[in-house]
């Protein structure tokens, strides 16, 4: 039987004045909490450069093992056929989702409910068709086999394997890029497809020349007429806008732009004029233009009709070069078609390839996900480093990105928000451990626990929002107090400051330390890599009024980012002492593993002008190289550069009067102040 029970009427994290909330107002939140009614609630690490051997973690995140996230700029369909950066969507837009009929799992217009963004460990994903996504561990996709996180967690949950095929679409193509040879290809396509385009010989008496020179193009839609209207006169051809045809019942009205000057309709003649050697560029802009004229998509049918056998013939041609599998069907004297094979995968890379610009167009509404665009997965691969991710809330559940189905999170996790309660109206489903107090009892009464020093939190921050309704964080510091066993907490939120009275008892009776997490001390860096904590200046607050109350409490500067924010150091440490800081530790950034093409790419998305000079001081500060997992070196890095900001952190330090032991704890080796009481009363 599952540890995990849920919670009927859950309690709303975002009630109370212990929370709070950057634009002041408690957002409105739908929580549905999952019960851990495991047996155990200490956890044991035994790295030699951490700094504890044991935690306590209250809260576990979200249900679906924390967070549903994709790096931003993963690509995700839209309902006109395009892509858009995840990082892009706004609350509103329109996108696909599916929907099961019982038989098959079919596109829908869906809308995007919310977006936020967090930091989560990476994970890189390879698929066989060579698409690439980077995803958190805890993100889900659709497989023949249903939903599958990116990888495993402890209790054995469903996660991807090489053995998986992945539901979708198909690999997303690159859109075109906008260049004069796609705008000239586009105007050849669309203008000679759809427009009158033609010089009248005439003899006039009197006159010398009575020949009259005749551009127009009429159309319903007006995406086309708009786009070749601009490109003209980008092209020195200007045009003016006219009524062609009034709506009637079961016809839509047309509208047009044309030119009679001489010069503007030689200057079209030229830009519709076949080019002899073809680029690829203007390929792409030739069948999105006749696909506009000429086109039509219906019923799982891609076809482009002509008369003209050279306009039929440059299509196959262009459709060849890029690739795709087309078949002409003659059938003279009647317009002959050029249908495109390759169902709906073929038909959504043609539109994202060729970028036509009538909406209507592209719809792939209603069409069902088959097994030929279920790509396998070739390679799943940890990044080793935190990055800044994605994700959204969707009507349906789901959305596209890259070409396969992704899980939407139906709950954002607290714990990655700390003291940010600006939360978005999303479904909310939350491990905690209401037990763990009484678990912790039981652990500090077994022979074997000797009172070392226990840690809140090792995994998420215990003093995420929902511990201002649980006070589940404050039961388990309760009973350390009874237990007068040594104990220290590192947090970034505010909430901290409602059990002043908790810590202020643990400092009597016991070895007890705050550590408030600050790396950074300029606010604009700060919100640039922590987009979701609340500000230096907040935190600072929180470390002088817990000062204020006697508590023992010291700043994390961490993790220290070489060429960022180093500099800040000594502003931190030098607020933090003012505000009542004891002792104070630093972290270097970290980058395991084969993390080179991304962290550079994250850096350059947040903070671009200042992304080589970091990176150039990131391999200062590691010997020349990014990277070294050394226990006693990964944490504080060597050569010069590091050595430097080792020596500034120490030197500060010892000049503000801050101690620099062990981060977690004050004490280091003191003999344990634990003791099992005899009556089991509570202190509080």
């Amino acid at each position: 039987m599952s540890p995990l029970r849920p919670l009927a009427n859950p309690p709303n994290p975002w009630a109370t004045t212990d929370v709070e909330y950057l634009d002041g107002e408690a957002p409105p939140a739908q929580l549905e909490v999952f019960e851990d009614h495991s047996r155990s609630i200490l956890a044991h690490n035994d790295s030699p450069d951490v700094g504890f051997s044991w935690s306590v973690n209250p809260y576990r995140g979200c249900f679906h093992a924390c967070a549903y996230c994709l790096a931003g700029e993963t690509r995700i369909l839209m309902t006109d056929g395009t892509t858009r950066e995840l990082r892009a969507l706004c609350t509103g837009d329109a996108i696909y989702g599916t929907r099961f009929d019982g038989k098959y799992r079919r596109l829908v217009s869906t809308t995007v409910l919310a977006r936020w963004q967090t930091v989560k460990p990476a994970v890189r994903m390879r698929l066989q068709d060579g698409t690439t996504l980077v995803a958190s561990g805890d993100h889900r996709f659709l497989t023949r086999r249903g939903w599958k996180h990116v990888t495993d967690a402890p209790g054995q949950r469903p996660h991807l394997t090489s053995a998986n095929r992945l539901l979708g679409v198909g690999p997303f193509a690159r859109a075109p890029d906008d260049t004069a040879d796609y705008r000239r290809g586009y105007l050849c396509g669309l203008l000679r497809g759809d427009a009158l385009l033609k010089v009248f010989r005439y003899e006039r008496p009197g006159r010398a020349q009575g020949d009259q020179y005749q551009f127009r193009l009429a159309l319903v839609d007006l995406e086309p007429l708009v786009r070749a209207r601009r490109y003209l006169l980008e092209m020195g051809v200007e045009t003016r806008e006219f009524a062609f045809a009034a709506a009637r019942p079961n016809r839509r009205a047309m509208s047009g732009i044309r030119t009679h000057a001489r010069s503007n309709v030689e200057r079209v003649q030229a830009i519709c004029a076949w080019p002899e050697d073809a680029p690829t560029d203007w390929a792409k802009g030739f069948l999105a233009g006749i696909f506009d004229a000429e086109g039509s998509f219906s019923g799982g049918i891609l076809r482009i009709s002509n008369t003209d056998e050279r306009m039929l013939g440059e299509t196959m041609r262009c459709m060849a070069r890029l690739h795709f599998d087309a078949v002409l069907e003659e059938r003279a004297p009647q317009a002959s078609n050029v249908r495109l094979r390759g169902g709906m995968r073929e038909h959504i890379r043609f539109f994202q390839a060729t970028g036509p610009a009538i909406r209507r167009k592209r719809s792939v509404e209603g069409r069902a996900l088959k097994s030929s665009t279920s790509p396998r997965v070739a390679s799943i691969e940890p990044l080793g480093v935190d990055v800044p991710m994605f994700d959204i809330t969707t009507g349906t559940g789901d959305f596209i990105a890259e070409g396969v189905v992704a899980h939407n999170c139906y709950a954002r996790p607290g714990h990655e928000y700390l003291s940010f309660g600006a939360g978005t109206d999303f479904d909310r489903k939350i491990v905690v451990k209401p037990r763990a107090p009484a678990l912790l009892r039981d652990a500090f009464d077994a022979p074997k626990w000797k009172g070392e020093n226990v840690v809140f939190s090792g995994v998420t921050d215990c003093y995420q929002p929902l511990e201002a309704s649980y006070r589940i964080t404050r039961g388990c510091l309760e009973v350390c107090a009874e237990y007068r066993n040594p104990c220290g907490i590192i947090s970034k939120s505010p909430l901290v400051e409602r059990d002043v009275d908790v810590f202020q008892e643990l400092g009597r009776v016991t070895r007890f330390t705050m550590m408030v997490s600050c790396p950074f001390w300029d606010e604009a860096k700060a919100r640039a890599i922590e987009p979701f904590v609340t500000t230096p200046a907040r935190r600072i607050r929180v470390i002088e009024r817990l000062a204020k109350a006697g508590v023992d409490v010291g700043v994390m500067v961490a993790p220290i980012i070489p060429g960022l924010n180093d500099e800040d150091m000594g502003e931190v440490l030098r607020a933090a002492k003012d505000a009542g800081a004891t002792r104070a530790g630093y972290v270097l950034l970290r980058l395991p593993g084969p993390v080179a093409e991304v962290f550079p790419l994250r850096l350059k998305a947040a903070l671009p002008l200042r992304a080589e000079k970091v990176m150039r001081r990131i391999r200062e500060a590691r010997g020349g190289k990014m990277y070294d997992p050394r226990f006693g070196v990964r944490g504080t890095g060597e050569g010069p550069y590091a050595e430097a900001i080792g020596r500034l952190f120490e030197q500060t330090c010892a000049k503000l009067g801050l101690s620099t032991g062990p981060r977690y704890e004050a004490g280091g080796d003191a003999p344990t102040t634990f003791r099992r009481p005899t009556a089991q009363t509570s202190l509080f």
